[in-house]
């Protein structure tokens, strides 16, 4: 098992070189999109790519569609990039906080303009 300290550094990289192959992908299908995050198992082997999508349900489903075929891709350039004994299996997850976000200052703003009435 890596030490916690290694498991972020690793993290961190992963994160960093995951936006800027992502910014790079040349799928027309891709659209807006943002790396908000990663995730890594403990022992390195994998890791969670947390992506925001702005856009329709369709070009969400479209853009997370392009980023699964592209996995193989970016897996073989984050070896290129990183050097990792072993380069993690890559998960692409829809990051949904900033749409629950919008939600929640809609609904407070709802209830604020209520009070006032």
């Amino acid at each position: 098992m890596a030490s916690i300290h290694r498991v972020n550094r690793v993290r961190e990289l992963l994160l960093r070189e995951l936006s800027d192959i992502v910014s790079r992908l040349k799928d027309p299908r891709i659209g807006m999109v943002t790396v908000v995050d990663t995730g890594i198992s403990r022992d390195l082997k994998y890791a969670t790519m947390y992506v925001s999508v702005l856009g329709s349900e369709t070009q969400k489903q479209e853009t997370l569609a392009a980023l699964e075929s592209a996995r193989g891709f970016m897996r073989r350039e984050i070896a290129r990039r990183i050097s990792l004994r072993f380069v993690p299996e890559l998960r692409i997850e829809y990051d949904e906080t900033g749409e629950r976000a919008a939600r929640i200052t809609e609904l407070l703003d709802g209830l604020h303009g209520r009070q006032h009435e």
